[in-house]
């Protein structure tokens, strides 16, 4: 080949395009020289005319595009402040000196709640206002180790452990979450948010709008009855709340130990004794006798201990109140079939009487009309377990008594007896038994016992002198039962469970109930629900009467001016 062929094949190899490993998309466009050594530059390089002089220095800089020209800097203040988080307060911020929130156009009424009402009051009326309105606690130093004051998680554990105690033993959810409110405040934490319900407990606190919350939780896995640990705890409470009396924090636990440590009041044989009590007492308001008396306390007696025996091994409640229940059937079976001149249906009914749920089933209607549904559920479905447990021993007893050849008369038991001293008597007899069986102090025994026999009292006037509906004389009667047991509670500053719950003891529907289980083991379905029907309809006016008293007695509370009712009435509703 010869050198004109030669030189013509490397023209043609030269004008082919270059692949990307042969060349880079940072090479200088053909034509450009740069001075000095070849060196490697983006295609966005700048002219050689517009180049900006660079200082000298010893070595050589490495700058962006991007970067801000020499003339534009802009300098950095001495001590700027690190990049944090965007939930940490400013460093102009103070908590003690904050700035003016929001005030809406009508203004925030001013409230300032006396000293000489009941802490329930004054934490239930704080509890319904919003958290921007209310009054700011007075600073506490009660059990700080310097100026701060007490350990925030410290005042919450004690906080729920008094709320622990309180929902076990069978406290409204709105006076559980006012007490609570009520031992946070007087530690001086302000913006907590207490919530409640049938199994749990929390507690929130938000020392400011900036300033991270702080929430803790407890579990309540063991309920027991006992009226005398709730008062004790409401006396702790009241000392917390009071200003005079200086509680620290370790003091505060200390009487909280002995609180859950002390035995109850009556031993258990005792409380034995009260079962049968009230079951003698509750077969004597239905038309009994005294061996009618007799056998329904010695029923009652032996399905208690049945009851503590099935306990003792473990079993669940529901099988506690089914295997109770069967002994008082079984002995009104037994008289009927040895053809004993006594009326069994009032055995039976007295022995229903003891076991009753009527505690936990104020406690429930009570949560639903204070706005606390998900409690008031659990606790109505505890109570629909607890009666379906009941029906099941019954209707076993009367159903192979049936089959035996018992003719039990379900109108037996309806004939009152004509003394009102004894039926009298009789119910604060069964409101007695009811409030030792509750475990309450020796001091109220004396006035719930008095209040039952004021419900009595009401429900015959009504009912068997007036001619008035069962339903509708039992809500009256149930009505003035939590008006007195709410007035006494706010004189003795406690809570008002020890002054109602024993109170309507003989106001339960027993005697409807039996009927109604009666009439289903004879196949008389109908009659049967149309009786059950009536028994919750009856428990229904007593839950709702108990409630509608405490509301009226809170209708005139010295709360003060229009500007303070108008920040306790509730958010809810209309």
């Amino acid at each position: 080949m010869s050198y004109r062929e030669r030189q013509a094949v490397t023209d043609a190899e030269d004008r082919k395009p270059r692949s990307d490993e042969a060349r880079s998309a940072f090479a200088p466009p053909s034509g450009a020289a740069v001075d000095g050594d070849m060196s490697t530059t983006s295609e966005f390089a700048i002219p050689e005319g517009l180049a900006v002089p660079r200082a000298v220095g010893p070595e050589s800089e490495t700058t962006s595009e991007f970067a801000v020209p020499r003339g534009l800097d802009v300098p950095h203040a001495p001590g700027a402040e690190a990049e944090g988080s965007a939930f940490t307060p400013p460093s102009t911020y103070s908590a003690r000196q904050a700035p003016t929130a929001f005030t809406p156009p009508n203004g925030i009424p001013k409230v300032s709640l006396t000293k000489d009402v009941p802490w329930q009051d004054r934490m239930r009326t704080m509890l319904r206002m919003p958290v921007a309105e209310r009054p700011a606690p007075e600073t506490a130093h009660r059990g700080g180790d310097d100026d701060s004051g007490p350990a925030v998680p410290r005042v919450l554990d004690l906080t729920l452990r008094i709320g622990e105690l309180l929902l076990a033993g069978g406290e409204g959810a709105e006076d559980v979450e006012a007490a609570m409110f009520a031992v946070c405040r007087s530690y001086g934490l302000d913006r907590c948010e207490p919530n409640v319900t049938f199994t749990l407990l929390a507690i929130s606190y938000q020392p400011s709008l900036v300033d991270d919350p702080v929430t803790a939780s407890r579990t309540v896995r063991r309920r027991g009855t006992d009226y005398t640990r709730l008062a004790a705890v409401y006396q702790l409470v009241d000392d917390l709340s009071d200003d005079e009396t200086a509680v620290s924090l370790e003091e505060a636990y200390r009487r909280l130990a002995e609180i859950r440590r002390n035995r109850h009041p009556y031993p258990g044989w005792a409380l034995t004794g009260a079962s049968g009590l009230l079951a003698g007492a509750a077969s004597v308001l239905v038309g009994g006798d005294l061996i009618v008396f007799v056998a329904a306390a010695l029923g009652a007696m032996l399905g208690d201990r049945l009851a503590w025996l099935c306990a003792g091994r473990g079993l669940p409640e529901f099988y506690q109140f089914t295997v109770a229940a069967m002994p008082p059937a079984a002995i009104g079976v037994a008289l009927t079939l040895g053809h004993v001149d006594v009326k069994a249906s009032a055995v039976i009914t007295g022995g229903l009487f003891a076991l009753l749920p009527g505690r936990a089933l104020v406690a429930g209607v009570q949560d639903g009309l204070t706005g606390f549904y998900i409690t008031a559920s659990a606790r109505l479905l505890e109570v629909l377990y607890f009666f379906v447990g009941i029906v099941a021993g019954v209707l076993t007893v009367l159903y192979f008594g049936v089959q035996l050849g018992a003719r039990l008369n379900p109108d037996a038991a309806l004939g009152v007896s004509d003394q009102p001293v004894l039926l009298i008597g009789a119910s604060m007899l069964l409101s007695l038994a009811f409030a030792v069986l509750l475990q309450q102090e020796r001091s109220t025994v004396v006035w719930v016992t008095l209040n039952g026999g004021v419900a009595w009292v009401v429900y015959g006037a009504m009912h068997y002198a007036g001619g008035i509906s069962p339903v509708a004389s039992t809500a009256a009667a149930a009505g003035l039962v939590g008006l007195f047991g709410q007035l006494l509670s706010r004189y003795q500053f406690a809570s008002a469970l020890p002054y109602t719950t024993a109170a309507i003891g003989p106001l339960l529907p027993g005697s409807a109930t039996y009927f109604g289980l009666l009439a289903i083991a004879q196949n008389e379905i109908d009659e049967g629900l149309v009786s059950l029907s009536k028994a919750v309809a009856l428990a229904m006016a007593i839950a709702i009467g108990v409630n509608l008293g405490s509301e009226i007695s809170r209708l005139f509370l010295r709360i003060g001016s229009a500007e303070k009712r108008r920040a306790a009435k509730r958010t809810r509703g209309f």
